[in-house]
């Protein structure tokens, strides 16, 4: 799995300027056959309420392995905000990364050894 980000800015209608973020993975054909036979597709990676710091302004992010796929665009006014979503992004993949590999091992018996 890949994680591809482009950020981008530009000048808001106010003069002010504007953030944009669009995010999305590139799965290898293995990685896509798994996600279609676990129909794993609207499984909710990250669901979150955060506080930007400085702000006072509070986000909700809902991630799902479909939005990961298929591109999700992030776009705010705020340089604090972009990292916050660039951050749940990153973790978001994290997540996705250890979906796909208990899909890949599921099935059998797992022995794990302590010391």
């Amino acid at each position: 799995m890949k994680l591809f980000i482009n950020k981008d800015q530009a000048k808001g209608l106010l003069g002010g300027t504007k953030f944009e973020m669009k995010v999305r993975t590139e799965l290898t054909s293995e990685e896509i056959e798994l996600v279609k036979k676990y129909k794993a597709e609207k499984e909710i990676l990250l669901k979150k309420d955060v506080k930007i710091p400085l702000t006072g302004k509070a986000l909700s992010i809902v991630l799902t392995i479909d939005n990961l796929i298929n591109g999700q665009t992030f776009s705010c006014s705020d340089i604090g905000e972009i990292l916050e979503y660039e951050k749940n992004v990153k973790e978001s993949c994290e997540a996705f990364k250890n979906y796909i590999e208990i899909m890949r091992n599921f099935g059998g018996q797992e022995i794990i050894e302590f010391k």
